[in-house]
């Protein structure tokens, strides 16, 4: 059984995310990232880069560096988790949906995302 590497800040992004990002391949990446993850495997939450930046055209050029950075450490501090731990993803979701999205705090964390405006709480989840 794969435990896959998932950069905390994407708990946030995996929530909204609708085919669109920085290449075709990122997308494609991000989308069968997406379809394993809902498969409920463990997951080895990071604050750096994961599975998912693995085809991101910003890893070559270290574009996202602090600012991703500075959203996987927000997110495991609200969500009371640290680097290296290790959880199945289903549990990582509610998570990151209880402490942060459900209470509407995902603008504090990446209100300055190049992707913010795509990034809308659904009325189902309420």
């Amino acid at each position: 059984m794969s435990i896959y590497r998932i950069r905390a800040h994407h708990g946030m992004c995996l929530a909204f995310f609708r085919g669109q990002g920085y290449s075709g391949a990122f997308v494609e990446n991000m989308a069968n990232m997406k379809a394993i993850l809902e498969e409920n495997p463990d997951i080895l939450l990071l604050d750096g880069p994961d599975d998912i930046c693995a085809a991101c055209p910003n890893r070559l050029t270290g574009v996202c560096g602090e600012k991703a950075c500075r959203y996987d450490r927000e997110v495991l501090e609200r969500c009371a988790l640290s680097p290296g731990d290790t959880l199945s993803f289903r549990d990582f979701s509610q998570k990151v949906e209880d402490a942060i999205l459900r209470p509407g705090k995902r603008e504090e964390i990446c209100g300055d995302c190049q992707w913010s405006s795509l990034c809308h709480w659904q009325e189902d989840w309420k």
